[in-house]
C-alpha cells in the first residue's frame, strides 16, 4: 500500500510484498503475492472462442444422460463435462488435476460455467453413464458430430481399426482384467477405436475388458459406427492389422462392397505357400520383393487375393515389419489379404497403401500422452469408458479447432498448449466490459490478431493462419 493510501479493502490489483526473499543472478529477489485474477492458461480462450461458434455444446447438454439436479447450488451436467474438457486441455491427468483448476479465477470465463466442479462432483458425474445404453446414446450424437463437420472426400477416406492397452496395476477397477500387452501378462484395459487417416480424426471409441482379444465384438462395433457416418461421408477402404483378420469382419466388408487390406497370420499353410517355389517379383523398393496369390483358408467360404512381401534383412537390428521364418532365413515376411482388384492395384501398391495405416499409431500416441487415456480409469466400467470417449472427444476438437485455422500440418496437443493455451492472463472488467489481457510480447501480437480475426469471422474463408508465432526477431 502507498504510504498516503487510505486503509481498508485492498484494490484488485494490489500485489502484497511478502516476507520471503532470495537471491538468485547476483539480486535479492523479493516473493509476493497478489490480488489480480491472474490465470496461465488464459490463452484458452481462442479455443472456447472457437467451440461457442459451433453447436458442439448444445449437442453435448442434449446428449448427456444425466437429469437436472435439484440443490439450489447444483452445477448443470453440461458444466461439469465442459470442465472436466478444459482441464484436459490444461494437461490435466486425473480428475483431482481438473479440480485444481477451481484456483483458476479464469477458468469460469472461459468455459462459460458457474464454477469448476470438484473432484468428487466429476466422479458422481461420470457414474451417471451406467450402461452401455446410456453411453451409446450420448456418444452416436457427439461421434456424429464430429465428422458431420468434415468436408465430402471425392475418393472417400480410408478407416483405421486399432486397439491399445491401458495398463492398471492395480486392478481393482470393473473391467481391469490380465491380458497380453508389450510388458506381458498385465492388468488392463483394452478399448478398440477407429481412425478416419486422412484427417486423423477418431470416427468411435469403445471400451473392452482387458482380457479380451483384438477382434473381440469388433463386428458389433463397426456396424454401430456404419450407421453412425453422416451421409456425405463415405469410406474408400479399411486397414486393419492381424488381429481384426476375422472371418466375420471379411464377409461384412465383402457384403457392404467396402474394400479392404488386413495383414494375415502366417499360420502354417501360409509358410508352406512362402517355403514354396513362389514368383516372387523384385520391385522399386531395394531389398522388397512380392508375390500374389489366390488362397482359401479352412475357415473361408472362398478364395481371397493374398499379397505376400518378403523382405531382405540386411542387418541384426533390422526394424522393419515382417515376421522371420526358421526354415527361409534373410527375409522378413508380411501377408496381407486384400479386395482390391488386381488390375488397378498391384502388390506393391497394396502394401504401400497398408503401410499408411502407422500413422493410426501416432493418433493413439498423441491421445495416450497428450489427453491422459492410460490414467482416466474410473470405479466402475462405464464411467471409464465415458471419461475415455469424452477425453478422445476433446482430442477431435482440436483436431477440428487446427482445420478452422487452416493449418495444413496438423502439430500435437502439447504444441497447441506451448503456443496457445498456456499463455497467462489477467481478467478484468473495465466499464462493466469482461477483458482478458494476453501477456503476450508484442512481436508476437500480429499473429495472434490473424488468429483472433479467423476465429471471430462469421464467414469461413481460405485464409489459413501459420501455426505457430514468430519467436524470431527483436523484442519491443
Amino acid at each position: 500500500m502507498k504510504p498516503k493510501q487510505s486503509s481498508g479493502t485492498r484494490p484488485v490489483h494490489q500485489t502484497v510484498a511478502g516476507a520471503f526473499q532470495f537471491k538468485g543472478a547476483g539480486r535479492s529477489i523479493a516473493i509476493g503475492f497478489t490480488e489480480q485474477r491472474l490465470s496461465p492458461h488464459a490463452g484458452s480462450a481462442a479455443f472456447w472462442a472457437w467451440l461457442r461458434g459451433g453447436k458442439w455444446i448444445d449437442t453435448l447438454t442434449g446428449a448427456l444422460p444425466h437429469a437436472l439436479p435439484l440443490s439450489n447450488n447444483h452445477l448443470l451436467p453440461v458444466e461439469k463435462a465442459l470442465a472436466f474438457l478444459h482441464g484436459l486441455l490444461c494437461d490435466a491427468r486425473k480428475l483431482t488435476h481438473v479440480a485444481y483448476l477451481r484456483r483458476d479465477p479464469v477458468a469460469p470465463e472461459l468455459i462459460g460455467v458457474r464454477r469448476v466442479a470438484s473432484q468428487s462432483v466429476l466422479s458422481r458425474f461420470f457414474q451417471g453413464f451406467d450402461s452401455a445404453s446410456s453411453n451409446l446414446r450420448c456418444f452416436r450424437r457427439l461421434w456424429h458430430w464430429s465428422l458431420d463437420r468434415l468436408p465430402s472426400a471425392r475418393e472417400g477416406y480410408t478407416l483405421d481399426l486399432d486397439s491399445t492397452r491401458l495398463l492398471h496395476e492395480d486392478g481393482h477397477q470393473e473391467g481391469v482384467a490380465v491380458g497380453y500387452t508389450r510388458a506381458g501378462l498385465k492388468p488392463c484395459l483394452h478399448p478398440l477405436l477407429a481412425v478416419l487417416a486422412e484427417v486423423r480424426l477418431v470416427a468411435q471409441l469403445w471400451l473392452r475388458p482387458g482380457n479380451t482379444s483384438c477382434g473381440g465384438n469388433v463386428t458389433a462395433f463397426f456396424l454401430d459406427l456404419w450407421e453412425n457416418l453422416p451421409r456425405h461421408i463415405r469410406l474408400r477402404g479399411v486397414r486393419a492389422d492381424a488381429g481384426f483378420c476375422l472371418p466375420e469382419l471379411l464377409a461384412l466388408w465383402e457384403q457392404l462392397h467396402l474394400p479392404y487390406v488386413v495383414v494375415a497370420r502366417l499360420s502354417q499353410p501360409i509358410q508352406q505357400l512362402i517355403k514354396s517355389h513362389l514368383e516372387w517379383q523384385a520391385t522399386a523398393v531395394p531389398g522388397t520383393e512380392v508375390a500374389e496369390l489366390e488362397y482359401q483358408s479352412t475357415n473361408w467360404p472362398h478364395p481371397r487375393r493374398l499379397v505376400l512381401i518378403r523382405h531382405r534383412v540386411r542387418e541384426p537390428e533390422d526394424t522393419r515389419a515382417g515376421k522371420r521364418l526358421i526354415d527361409v532365413p534373410g527375409y522378413r515376411f508380411q501377408a496381407l489379404v486384400t479386395s482390391l482388384p488386381a488390375a488397378a492395384h498391384p502388390p506393391l501398391a497394396v502394401w504401400r497403401y497398408y503401410n499408411g495405416r502407422c500413422d493410426c499409431e501416432n493418433v493413439i500416441k498423441e491421445l495416450r500422452e497428450g489427453f491422459a487415456l492410460p490414467t482416466l480409469c474410473l470405479e466402475k466400467f462405464w464411467a471409464s469408458e465415458a471419461a475415455l470417449s469424452l477425453a478422445t472427444l476433446t482430442y477431435n476438437l482440436t483436431v477440428l479447432f487446427q482445420r478452422h485455422l487452416g493449418w495444413q500440418q496438423k502439430v500435437t496437443i502439447h504444441s497447441l498448449r506451448f503456443w496457445l493455451f498456456v499463455t497467462a492472463g489477467v481478467l478484468s472488467y473495465p466499464r462493466g466490459q469482461t477483458t482478458i489481457k494476453l501477456a503476450v510480447p508484442v512481436r508476437e501480437r500480429a499473429w495472434w490478431q490473424r488468429l483472433w480475426q479467423k476465429i471471430l469471422s462469421p464467414w469461413p474463408n481460405c485464409n489459413a493462419v501459420e501455426n505457430r508465432p514468430a519467436f524470431t526477431g527483436s523484442s519491443s
